[in-house]
């Protein structure tokens, strides 16, 4: 069944809802989404958007996206960050992390930005491969991840 990569519309945020909780429940975190519908909506498709996203299409559905957002580096100047590639489990291992991969490297491209950032959890081995099979792909060590929640 072939797949699509298109830009990401309001419609498509139920869907991309789903596949987040599927990638809590794999990440072993099922009750770490709290972020509403309403909230995800006007975050990407509202007055000020602060997210974009590709979404992986077939004939039966939306089947992955990848969504990014601008990051400012005062050493490397403005890149893009991917908050995530979220592919269903049924379509994991058949290309479709790599195409939506690809074409998130080249809307970085397009935009003028220096680079792409984004994280791996240490455990998970699938992600670290998928990762490593590109070309300058670096991962680092040495640096913690901080929050503040309100």
């Amino acid at each position: 069944m072939p797949i699509k990569i298109r830009a990401a519309e309001i419609r498509d945020c139920d869907r991309m809802m789903e596949l987040i909780r599927e990638l809590a429940e794999y990440e072993k975190a099922p009750d770490a989404v709290t972020v509403s519908l309403d909230h995800f909506q006007n975050a990407g498709f509202g007055k000020n958007p602060v997210w974009h996203a590709l979404v992986a299409k077939t004939d039966d559905g939306i089947v992955g996206f990848a969504l990014w957002y601008t990051r400012y580096s005062t050493w490397k100047g403005t890149r893009l960050y991917l908050e995530d590639i979220i592919v269903t489990e049924s379509h994991r291992g058949k290309g479709t992390g790599r195409m939506l991969f690809d074409a998130v490297t080249d809307e970085a491209r397009n935009r003028g930005m220096t680079g792409m950032m984004w994280q791996v959890l240490d455990w998970n081995e699938p992600a670290i491969r998928f990762y490593n099979k590109t070309k300058g792909v670096r991962m680092e060590s040495g640096w913690l991840n901080a929050h503040l929640d309100f």
